[in-house]
């Protein structure tokens, strides 16, 4: 299948309708990274078709489980999940972040070409990172164990705000390893259509 018609399926697949012109700027995003990837390696997929079953279909899956308000993504590297959920959701406002100064620049070519008026980008590690003001959640994708993503973007989101890590197999042991005082909701099973394996979305807050 062709990039678009790979975009087409999984949509459907997911049960999402967009934004007028956001299917033209997803695949845009698709072809700008895997322009960039050949010399940046941005992600070890190289085919433009796989790109968008396992990166675009897979971040976009979230969408229906996911709070409303600013995000934070944080270890976006190529500018995932945080970009298809911005270009998906314009009325959102997305901040990637990202320690890898080629990744930021890319990402923030990305966001100048794209045209994301609702994205902006931070390059530097999550942890040392004050910004002027927190966000409503934090989003990962293969950032990190979840007490460690918890622990290096705690001090980002606000305190009445959200966790939300993108898993594989269901993760009963990182669960059990979050930090007192954070309570974790039960891990919801993603349906990703084209994508073979478990994925899982886990939802945290603090307090409660």
């Amino acid at each position: 299948m062709t990039p678009a018609a790979t975009l087409a399926r999984g949509l459907e697949g997911l049960g999402l309708t967009l934004p007028d012109d956001a299917t033209r700027k997803l695949l845009a995003y698709v072809e700008l990274l895997a322009k960039w990837n050949r010399t940046y390696n941005l992600t070890a997929i190289r085919e433009p078709e796989r790109m968008v079953s396992h990166h675009l279909i897979d971040s976009l899956s979230v969408l229906p489980h996911l709070p409303a308000g600013t995000l934070v993504d944080v270890g976006s590297g190529g500018g995932l999940p945080g970009i298809p959920i911005a270009i998906a959701q314009p009325g959102r406002r997305v901040t990637l972040n990202d320690s890898n100064h080629k990744k930021g620049a890319f990402m923030q070519q990305a966001a100048i070409e794209l045209g994301l008026a609702n994205v902006e980008v931070h390059t530097g590690r999550a942890e040392d990172w004050r910004p002027d003001a927190r966000f409503d959640g934090a989003i990962s994708r293969a950032f990190a164990e979840l007490a460690d993503f918890i622990a290096a973007c705690r001090h980002l989101v606000k305190p009445e705000g959200f966790f939300a890590a993108m898993k594989g197999l269901y993760p009963h042991d990182e669960v059990a390893k979050v930090p007192a005082g954070v309570r974790c909701a039960e891990p919801i099973r993603l349906s990703v259509p084209l994508v073979d394996g478990d994925r899982h979305l886990v939802l945290c807050r603090v307090g409660g």
